[in-house]
């Protein structure tokens, strides 16, 4: 059955209370960015690393205490909900005259085990009925080049990279608080999804938010189509470059689809045919997708 999203459209939040994100860091991704494997809070145990890993800890959050208290870094996001539909692997977003368009996994498949496409999980437009996806655009980069300068310029390496994987784990937080709110507010297809907040963390909650460049989804350009569809450049103080890298650093882009069966998986590698197909419908050259996806090549 089809969610009917409570809103739809394009909403912006600007300046979001970093006091609201913070609780929503997944800690056992920060102390991957530092190289320590190993989760949170079980880490601080660990008979080699747990020293180590709670100094990183009390300093990470004597730094996140600065940031919030002093404002260093701004936080905004931008979503849309449209109505879609699928016509193969592309979903169309008929009013906002946009394609969006997917690849399916090709590789040999035990009987019954389907070859999913993330177009798999929205209606088809043949089907008459009026399906939707959505798509955000979330950073807390802002304002974060004088403090790192001034970090460097004072040698302090530390604080800088500590600065640095803050705000990236604090977009993530954003992402997933933004997800959250999406999924019991904006689109409303969980409302009544009462999850404790490590059960947020695991994902544990109906629907996903594959992002452009990721196994699912592999092509970075596609990031494009989000960023102009909801001008998130002139909304966010976000820039999207010409190799598809985002700007500031911290910051997360993707899509949300509702459906109850919505997973992710590995698109892994392109058959020629799926390939030539993809360039036909984005009206791209073979070199380009070459460049762009080359770990999906054969």
């Amino acid at each position: 059955e089809i969610s009917e999203p409570h809103f739809t459209g394009v909403k912006v939040l600007k300046a979001y209370p970093l006091e609201e994100i913070s609780p929503f860091i997944d800690w056992t991704f920060f102390f991957h960015a530092w190289k320590m494997n190993g989760k949170y809070p079980a880490i601080f145990n660990d008979p080699v690393k747990g020293k180590e890993a709670q100094k990183l800890f009390d300093d990470a959050n004597a730094l996140l205490d600065t940031i919030m208290k002093e404002k260093w870094l701004t936080s905004n996001a931008e979503f849309g909900i449209w109505e879609a539909g699928t016509k193969n692997e592309t979903v169309v977003l008929k009013k906002e005259n946009v394609n969006f368009e997917f690849l399916r996994n090709q590789e040999e498949k035990p009987a019954g085990v389907p070859n999913l496409c993330l177009s798999d999980f929205i209606a088809p437009k043949s089907s008459g009925k009026t399906d939707y996806i959505g798509a955000f655009v979330a950073t807390a980069g802002i304002g974060i080049e004088k403090h790192i300068e001034r970090f460097e310029k004072d040698h302090d390496d530390y604080d800088a990279i500590m600065l640095k994987v803050l705000a990236d784990r604090l977009a993530e937080a954003f992402t997933e608080l933004l997800h959250l709110k999406v999924r019991k507010e904006y689109w409303g297809y969980a409302a009544g999804e009462n999850l404790k907040l490590n059960d947020v963390l695991r994902e544990k909650y109906r629907g996903i938010r594959p992002a452009p460049g990721y196994p699912a989804c592999p092509d970075h350009s596609e990031k494009r189509k989000i960023f102009d569809l909801l001008e998130a450049e002139k909304s966010l103080g976000v820039k999207l470059t010409e190799n598809f890298a985002m700007y500031p650093a911290a910051t997360v882009s993707g899509y949300y689809f509702a459906h109850p069966g919505a997973q992710y998986f590995n698109v892994g590698k392109l058959l020629p045919d799926q390939l030539q197909d993809y360039a036909r419908r984005k009206g791209v050259s073979l070199e380009f997708l070459k460049k762009i996806m080359p770990g999906n090549m054969i």
